[in-house]
């Protein structure tokens, strides 16, 4: 059983017992956390789409943690002109357990 869930833009295939990290949510580490836009679920060979979303389905999970991701090299220049910015980024992330998928 596995659904597909939409949070932060992004959309993520999940299966209980499943580890994924989206973006930054609020909620301390041990918090419950509960995803109600659940595009589709796929039970005993049977998939359920939703237009757009699948009605009573939920997705249950447990933060696990707030982290950084690796940094990324943001460089800019125009040639021949002597500009040259340089900068670093680390996209913040929340690490989820997926504890329940319920359709």
């Amino acid at each position: 059983m596995y659904a597909i869930i939409e949070t932060g833009g992004k959309q993520y295939r999940v299966e209980e017992g499943s580890i994924i990290d989206v973006e930054l949510l609020d909620g301390e580490a041990g918090t419950e956390i509960s995803f109600d836009h659940v595009l589709a679920v796929k039970k005993d060979d049977k998939l359920q789409v939703g237009q757009p979303y699948v009605t009573g389905a939920k997705v249950q999970g447990k933060v696990m943690e707030h982290g950084k991701g690796k940094k990324i090299i943001v460089f800019k220049y125009k040639a021949k002109k002597n500009y040259r910015r340089k900068q670093g980024h680390r996209q913040p992330f929340t690490r989820i357990l997926i504890e329940k998928i319920e359709a």
